[in-house]
């Protein structure tokens, strides 16, 4: 028996009946031949409690069900002797129906029997429509009429009942919403990572959230979710074991009649039928027919599909799950990441902008022993259908007066990130009642805004012009400060991205002098109440002591001309200088130094793959530099696209190289105001 530990505690005893030991599943489904949440919907109805007695008993009843009722390889014949025998037999499996207009009547499909003709009620297929597209599974009654199998033609088998293997009940997610309030925010997320199976204690915070966003498109209507990654992360697995109400497509091989609507029978297709269609190994993505893409892409569009004369509205959300052969950083050089996406939608950019979300796969780790949980989580037919039930809510209101996106976002752009934002806020609040804090809501927010992002990168990659403009932002409330939002992948912490950096912080390049090379640095400026200023590193570099002393005394004295009524001298500055190279003495640095506190006072960022160069002396003036070519040429080197240098400097930049010349814009400035204005974000 494992540990219980407090979210087990919590789960116990709040959602009694609904939670199963995930351990026991694992049992169950390498032995049968059933995806997990048939397991559990066993395990549910039995073993859905944390008193091992309990427990045990419910397990040798689970254990004989599957035993008499799951049929393996081999044991067709024996299973169809059965029903001749006893007249019937009950099997769990999955059941499809199809109509056969010879005898206008419906024949069912039991895949573990080989059985593709067994009669069955016109109202028992209408009742459960899906065993026409997809299927499901089920308890199946199956009858045998021996007077039947005499006839020439005779079909002696026969559905006589069938029982869903999924919950019925409509009050669970006031249930669950119930539970949720007993949680903290962490422990919630703990315990849905848990309930599919995922042991979060061993997962970074990006690993955790690369799991919750994967939840999303179940519980968001017409969600159309991306995920490349390595093999072995678990990919289909969500979207095949553990809902009924999804669906996977292997191997890619679609037709438009199953995706959308059967143009003789009128009969809806998957997207109708589900919540979420999921293709597996979407390099393999084919239709039938040549248009086959253009109607999905229209589907991703609107949610909408036109066949013959009608249109037809769906909510079956669309997930595109493939492999990369190659490691993140060779496809970035080699084209750009939906590179393995099939021929027709790899660089259709138009085909990329109804992508909402791109889920970095590679962020995900491979599923193995440790990573397996052993403790409680919901039953997954309990928790499908509340994510199926949340799907007809929103949490956009959320957002309202709260959350302000930046001028970078397109409509179609903000659109797919709201969408993000409420899937996820519906995953961790699933009552509609309480106020979402805004800790949360910028979580939401940071990993909507990644994942589509990600989206817009490659269409930026393959050219489109009107792609250019990726600096996706957000401020925060009326009065808050406008932070950024990068793809790691992209850039590394260490490096000069083409992203603004946060308020208060500047790339700059000292001079050097004496024996030191120049050398790149980052000055790292937090504002807040107090006064003076406070540099962090240890021991304080003092040649750095000397120019934030300059760089502090020119911000008090020029107040006005460059933060305007905001009073430094009622504000303290800690500050932080990291050095990227071999100097580290911080010498000269004054003029990035002044940009950084203004720039935290008046809450503005500096313009991405900016560097900044220069001294300021007490007396306000622009020291001239020695050496300015090997400076640029360092800063080419470290991948900054500008440069801000002393015009003092620009006559004997006449000896950089052309080459040099062409792969950075150097611009220059005449004072602290002109420098400001010329590097903080228009």
């Amino acid at each position: 028996m494992i540990e219980l530990d407090q979210i087990d505690k919590v789960a116990a005893s709040s959602l009694e009946g609904y939670l199963v030991r995930k351990d026991l599943v694992r049992t169950f489904s390498r032995q049968f031949p059933v995806p997990t949440y048939v397991v559990e919907f066993l395990l549910g109805r039995y073993c859905a409690s944390i008193d091992q007695e309990e427990i045990d008993e419910g397990l040798e009843i689970v254990q004989r069900q599957l035993a008499d009722r799951t049929v393996r390889a081999g044991e067709e014949e024996l299973f169809k002797s059965r029903a001749r025998e006893k007249g019937e037999v009950k099997i769990i499996d999955l059941i499809t129906a199809r109509l056969d207009a010879k005898t206008d009547s419906y024949l069912a499909t039991i895949p573990s029997l080989r059985l593709t003709d067994a009669r069955i009620e016109a109202e028992l297929v209408s009742r459960h429509e899906r065993m026409l597209t997809g299927g499901f599974y089920a308890e199946v009654t199956l009858d045998y009429d021996s007077v039947i199998a005499q006839e020439k033609s005779g079909r002696p088998f026969g559905v006589r009942a069938l029982r869903e293997i999924q919950l019925s009940k409509r009050d669970v997610l006031d249930v669950l919403a119930e539970a949720r309030n007993r949680f903290s925010t962490e422990e919630w997320k703990c315990f849905l990572l848990r309930s599919i199976g995922i042991e979060p204690g061993v997962l970074s915070e990006r690993q955790k959230n690369a799991f919750l966003l994967r939840m999303v498109p179940f519980v968001e209507r017409n969600y159309n979710l991306v995920e490349l990654g390595p093999r072995g992360t678990g990919k289909s697995h969500l979207f095949q074991q553990v809902s009924p109400y999804s669906h996977l497509i292997s191997g890619g091989k679609a037709t438009v009649a199953r995706m959308f609507v059967h143009m003789g029978t009128g009969q809806r297709g998957l997207v109708c039928q589900y919540d979420v269609v999921c293709f597996d190994e979407v390099s393999g993505i084919s239709f039938d027919q040549k248009d086959g893409v253009n109607i999905m892409k229209g589907y991703m569009e609107s949610g909408e599909f036109s066949r013959g004369k009608e249109s037809i509205r769906a909510d079956g959300s669309i997930v595109l799950v493939g492999n990369f052969e190659v490691d993140v950083e060779h496809q970035q050089r080699i084209g750009h990441l939906l590179g393995p996406m099939p021929p027709e939608m790899r660089d259709d950019t138009a085909f990329m902008d109804r992508i909402h979300a791109f889920l970095p796969g590679w962020d995900v780790p491979k599923i193995s022993k440790e990573l397996l949980t052993n403790h409680f989580g919901l039953v997954s037919d309990f928790l499908s259908e509340c994510w199926s039930q949340l799907r007809s809510q929103s949490r956009v209101s959320q957002l309202q007066n709260r959350v302000f996106f930046g001028g970078s976002l397109s409509g179609r752009d903000a659109n797919a990130v709201n969408k993000s934002i409420s899937g996820l806020l519906k995953l961790l609040y699933p009552g509609n009642t309480l106020e979402v804090p805004d800790e949360e809501l910028e979580w939401a927010v940071r990993i909507a805004m990644e994942a589509r992002r990600r989206v817009k990168e490659q269409q930026k990659r393959i050219g489109a012009a009107e792609f250019r403009n990726t600096h996706f932002s957000y401020v925060m409330g009326t009065d808050g400060v406008e932070k950024f939002v990068s793809t790691p992948e992209l850039q590394s912490e260490n490096s000069i991205g083409s992203d603004p950096l946060e308020p208060g912080q500047v790339w700059t390049i000292s001079p050097g002098g004496g024996d030191e090379n120049p050398g790149l640095y980052r000055i790292e400026v937090n504002e807040g109440p107090g006064s003076g200023v406070k540099i962090l590193n240890k021991p304080v570099p003092p040649a750095f002591r000397e120019s934030m002393g300059y760089a502090e005394q020119n911000l008090y004295a020029r107040a006005m001309q460059l933060v305007g009524d905001k009073d430094p001298r009622h504000h303290e500055f800690t500050t932080q200088l990291r050095a990227f190279d071999v100097s580290k003495s911080g010498a000269k640095l004054g003029v990035a130094a002044l940009v950084a506190l203004s720039t935290a006072l008046l809450k503005k960022s500096v313009r991405g793959g900016l560097i900044i160069i220069g001294e300021v002396n007490l007396g306000g003036s622009v020291e001239p530099i020695h050496n300015p070519v090997p400076i640029a040429e360092i800063a080419v080197e470290k991948g900054a696209t500008a440069l801000l240098m002393p015009v003092s400097c620009r006559r004997q930049l006449f000896d950089l190289s052309d080459d040099m010349a062409t792969k950075i814009d150097i611009q220059f400035y005449s004072d602290a105001k002109d420098v400001l204005l010329k590097a903080i974000v228009e």
